[in-house]
């Protein structure tokens, strides 16, 4: 089994790493890596539904889909991120045993109580520290989970909290449970990489057959083309999102305007403006003019700005609306 480090802290880069270890790598891998501010959307998740995309918005904290389902997590340079991606056995299948047997034994190494807890969950006592997720091939498996070090808990519950109200759909949802952080845990202090160097150590010495790697420059080159043409774009991170119905109501100083969307893979297919406003003339056209919109910020603003708002309904600036899409 190899065991790499990533050399970087961007999320694009370390999660394009994974499909580009699952895809060109023959041996076993056991990869760390700790991402800046981020959050990671499981594949099959509505984005915008998992978001305060006002906060994400306001902190510049990226958002990138990974290949594996489940839920929206929250990473930060005190989140420890560990990922199994090996040749495929009978046991693959069943359950997430098998890659945070090594996670679990290691913090009750360092005295911690950690425990596999319901599906792939790892706590302590009631509180979570841990989210797990898997994709298996024909032929490999990739297993992945998150370990909850010495997070900021706060900006963790602001970027995750969304409004559920706004959307209907099928999408997978992420379920909020109570986190808590390792360092909290620990008898004997230890820094956010002395305990990741540790966790190296421990799988170093559980697995005979285990050696150090580090991405060459081909490897580095290749999966930044993969972050660049596919896990930064908003196509991916936004786009292949789900069908969903988006509902707002905004009350303005022109009255209260409902916007009501249809999104497809991410595109405006549908708009409805409700309310008790009052117009200047007919809105068939200012309606018109958003479908085929990417449903993001930039892109809308952008329609906002050419269609000129304030032509069409009394008292209600372009500023409003663009607050009614979101």
């Amino acid at each position: 089994m190899l065991i790499i480090k990533s050399p970087t802290n961007d999320p694009y880069f370390n999660i394009a790493s994974e499909e580009y270890i699952l895809e060109n790598f023959s041996e076993d891998v056991f990869m760390l890596y700790i991402n800046s501010p981020s959050i990671i959307v499981g594949k099959f998740q509505n984005t915008l539904a998992q978001l305060n995309i006002d906060y994400i918005n306001q902190h510049q904290i990226k958002v990138v889909r990974r290949l594996t389902g489940g839920g929206a997590v929250f990473h930060d340079l005190g989140n420890i991120n560990f990922s199994f991606l090996c040749h495929k056995d009978e046991n693959d299948e069943a359950g997430f045993e098998k890659y945070t047997e090594p996670i679990v034994k290691y913090l009750q190494k360092l005295g911690v109580d950690a425990q596999l807890k319901g599906r792939n969950d790892l706590v302590i006592g009631d509180k979570k520290i841990s989210g797990n997720a898997k994709l298996t091939t024909s032929k490999k498996v990739l297993q992945h989970g998150t370990l909850l070090y010495s997070s900021k808990m706060s900006e963790l519950s602001q970027a995750l909290k969304s409004d559920p109200l706004k959307f209907k759909d099928k999408a997978v949802k992420s379920i909020r449970s109570r986190v808590t952080n390792i360092s909290d845990h620990l008898s004997n202090p230890l820094s956010c990489i002395e305990f990741e160097e540790g966790l190296i150590k421990y799988i170093t010495f559980s697995n005979l057959t285990t050696t150090g790697y580090t991405f060459t420059d081909a490897d580095i080159q290749n999966i930044k083309k993969l972050a660049d043409d596919k896990y930064s774009t908003w196509d991916w991170n936004f786009g292949a999102s789900p069908e969903y119905n988006f509902d707002k109501t905004l009350k303005t100083k022109g009255g209260i305007i409902e916007v009501r969307l249809i999104v497809q893979n991410g595109i405006i297919t549908e708009f409805k403006l409700n309310g008790d406003f009052f117009t200047k003339f007919p809105v068939e056209r200012l309606i018109f003019a958003f479908k085929g919109c990417r449903h993001e910020l930039q892109a809308v603003k952008e329609v906002i700005n050419n269609i000129k708002v304030e032509a069409y309904l009394v008292n209600i600036s372009g500023d409003d609306l663009l607050e009614a899409f979101f």
